[in-house]
């Protein structure tokens, strides 16, 4: 609706500006066309007209008009030059009025090309200028401006000064007033496109913010569906399995029902592989099996046997168990940036620190490798450093946390997350 409005306004000033703009460009030669054919056919009338002075005064008018006002519009912002071409025009005006009063009509082309061309107490004094050749017009011509009509040639000249002064005033008012609006729907306008690109880059958020939401909201789907089927589906399982034990125990040696206790056992046992497989689908494997501590360790020497590099876990702090989401992040952390070592640092030696303190807990990984600036913005867009640091930021900010990068060009690099210690099942 807005965007309707603001392109109806503009093309309203367009369309009429452009209407003003054809008016005030023919103008004058239509004054002068129908001063000129009104003289030239004077001797039908009897009236004596010196014809060849009148066209080649009516020639050098056109020109000089064609000239300044119409071929180069470049020209019209050169206040002095339009000056000049001004006062020139009201001299051959006045001289064409002398010979014949009928081009009073063309002198009043006078008064827009003032308006236009000349500035501040400029424009009345060229509006002062047209009104004293036009009141020659409208009393006859010069033969009648006589010593004793003078006074009525001055009465009518400043009875024409303060109407055209007037009307010259107001129109002043108006084009300020045209020119206030046109600025205020130029700065409607920029504020419209700064306000679409707001909302662009919110909508932007929005969607970003929707995905991490999403992610969020499945893992710890899978989390919840892992614990119930833990703690439901797989305890299930495990007492049926030693029921069944305890009954294939009792029945000695009887054929039949140990056939069958035997059957049940074993989809027992296969049912329970299945919900613990399930479980550790949808949880690292290494946590699934060991404590932080042990599982960052392992994935360390695992890392250092595959890429031939020194790589050691120290664990300061009481050493406890925490919230999945924690762990799960802290885990990933030390995955990605030992795969950051090996893709880009070329270390030697890696150390890793993880610290338990009272409220947060921090995994510090350090390389002794080629370093890196970290103010300098990636190929790929990224000002963190890459996709991988970008993704170890993000993750760890979702638990409101935060990563600090420190590194330098040959300085090797260090990387330190720091989550909160949220100790297990606290949603908080």
């Amino acid at each position: 609706m807005k965007h309707s409005i603001e392109a109806e306004l503009r093309e309203e000033f367009d369309r009429w500006e452009r209407g003003e703009a054809a008016v005030f460009q023919l103008l004058p030669y239509f004054l002068l066309a129908i001063s000129t054919l009104v003289t030239l056919s004077q001797p039908a009338w009897g009236v004596p007209v010196h014809v060849p002075t009148v066209v080649a005064l009516t020639v050098a008018t056109t020109l000089w008009l064609l000239w300044f006002h119409t071929l180069h519009p470049d020209w019209h912002g050169n206040t002095p030059l339009m000056a000049l071409y001004y006062a020139v025009l009201t001299a051959l005006t006045a001289v064409l009025v002398w010979i014949t009063p009928w081009f009073g009509f063309f002198a009043f082309a006078g008064y827009p090309q003032a308006f236009v061309y000349l500035k501040g107490h400029w424009r009345y004094a060229g509006v002062a200028a047209t009104a004293l050749i036009s009141a020659v017009a409208y009393m006859g011509g010069m033969d009648t401006v006589t010593l004793d009509a003078t006074l009525e040639w001055l009465a009518i000249s400043l009875i024409s000064v303060l109407i055209a002064g007037t009307l010259f005033h107001f129109a002043e008012l108006t084009d300020q007033r045209n020119h206030r609006q046109k600025r205020a729907l130029a700065e409607l306008h920029e504020a419209n496109v700064r306000l679409e690109a707001a909302l662009e880059e919110n909508a932007g958020l929005h969607a970003q913010l929707l995905a991490q939401a999403r992610e969020a909201g499945v893992l710890d789907e899978r989390q919840r569906m892992a614990r119930e089927i833990h703690d439901t589906l797989a305890q299930g399982l495990a007492g049926i399995l030693a029921q069944l034990q305890a009954a294939e125990q009792g029945l000695g040696e009887a054929p039949g029902p140990r056939r069958h206790v035997t059957n049940a056992m074993d989809l027992a046992r296969e049912s329970l592989t299945e919900a613990r497989r399930t479980v550790h689908a949808v949880e690292p494997a290494v946590l699934a099996e060991a404590r932080l501590p042990d599982a960052i360790g392992d994935v360390a020497r695992r890392w250092a046997e595959v890429n031939h590099v020194d790589a050691a876990l120290t664990t300061t702090g009481d050493a406890r168990p925490l919230h999945a989401d924690v762990e799960v992040a802290l885990l990933r952390t030390a995955q990605e940036a030992l795969t950051n070592v090996a893709k880009h640092a070329g270390a030697n030696r890696v150390g890793l620190t993880l610290s338990y303190m009272a409220d947060v807990v921090t995994l510090d990984v350090r390389d002794d490798g080629v370093g890196f600036d970290p103010d300098v913005r990636r190929a790929n867009g990224s000002a963190d450093g890459g996709f991988g640091l970008a993704g170890m930021r993000q993750r760890v900010r979702r638990l409101a946390g935060r990563l600090v990068i420190e590194s330098e060009p040959g300085g090797g690099t260090a990387i330190s997350a720091t989550v909160p210690a949220i100790p297990p099942g606290d949603v908080d």
